[in-house]
């Protein structure tokens, strides 16, 4: 038996603001397997968060194979398109959502962990983070401001959380983001740049591989996902349509589930993964693999692909 063993392991998972997208389902598979799970979360959507973990409203999903719940070690706040708290314009600092969140900054995530367990208290970092302001837009009605906010929010933040967290991270410690193909191939639909965003994010999991593995002896992966109607993604407008298409078309047939993803996570983040660093892996049920469809969008649509 070879099981995936991440006792005493201390994880963080920023991205994570309720039970239905692939961040919820990598923390509950880092806790299957022995980790001590902390989460961040976006100020304006952590008082709703509380509140469904508080009136037991995700407990179905947090519900473990041994019949006990998920539990957070912490869930703090993050809006990882700010480096410092200083960087935050005084009147978002001010809002109703923001102003009682205290430093949600990724330099304050970095400082509250350390007070709150020590120096060096991480052994994994899950980024979960995506947002692109302009995604219904095509590449040549996108703003410079909408472009640019792509890549902040969803390439970028993972370079500044690396900064600033891979110091607090032991030897052998991991990163794992999420990606999508539209980084290699047009997908018409996902725009706003984030398909640009996301072969930014790629690029960067080869070279921050490199310079934090020398630096901390930290390995930086990224995950290209399949398709999945979470939430979050009902922000592209064509969510379904894209699930199902890759249903039709894949090696194997099927709708990809969060737990897979998650399953895949727990694995890089593990011993078992020790030798793999600045790689993408694709977790789609092997539709990155075709080079032609075997059903088109008029047989999804009509229902006849299979």
């Amino acid at each position: 038996m070879l099981p995936i063993n991440l006792a005493g392991k201390r994880a963080l998972v920023a991205g994570v603001a309720d039970d239905g997208g692939f961040g919820f389902a990598i923390a509950k598979c880092l806790a299957m397997a022995g980790a001590s799970v902390s989460v961040a979360t976006w100020p304006p959507a952590l008082t709703i968060f509380r509140n469904l973990l508080e009136r037991g409203k995700i407990d179905a999903s947090r519900r473990m194979p041994d019949g006990s719940l998920l539990e957070f070690e912490r869930i703090y706040p993050l809006d990882a398109v700010f480096d410092t708290l200083d960087d935050a314009p005084a009147e978002l600092r001010e809002s109703k959502r923001y102003k009682d969140t205290g430093d949600f900054s990724i330099g304050g995530l970095a400082a509250q962990l350390v007070a709150d367990f020590g120096e060096r208290p991480l052994d994994i970092v899950v980024h979960s983070l995506a947002n692109g302001p302009e995604v219904k837009k095509p590449l040549l009605e996108v703003s410079r401001g909408g472009y640019l906010a792509a890549v902040s929010a969803s390439a970028y933040s993972m370079v500044s959380m690396l900064q600033r967290l891979g110091p607090l991270m032991r030897s052998g410690g991991s990163l794992v983001s999420l990606t999508y193909m539209a980084s290699e191939r047009a997908i018409p639909g996902y725009g706003g740049g984030m398909s640009s965003a996301k072969a930014a994010l790629e690029s960067d999991t080869r070279t921050l591989a490199f310079e934090a593995g020398r630096a901390w002896g930290v390995r930086v992966n990224t995950i290209s996902a399949g398709p999945y109607a979470s939430r979050a993604a009902s922000a592209i407008g064509i969510i379904d349509r894209m699930v199902q298409y890759c249903k039709a078309n894949a090696p194997l047939p099927e709708e990809l589930s969060a737990m897979e993803v998650g399953q895949a996570a727990a694995f890089l983040s593990s011993p078992l993964a020790s030798a793999i660093t600045g790689h993408t892996l694709y977790v789609d049920k092997g539709y990155h693999a075709m080079g032609m469809a075997v059903a088109g969008w008029s047989d999804v649509v009509a229902g006849t692909a299979g």
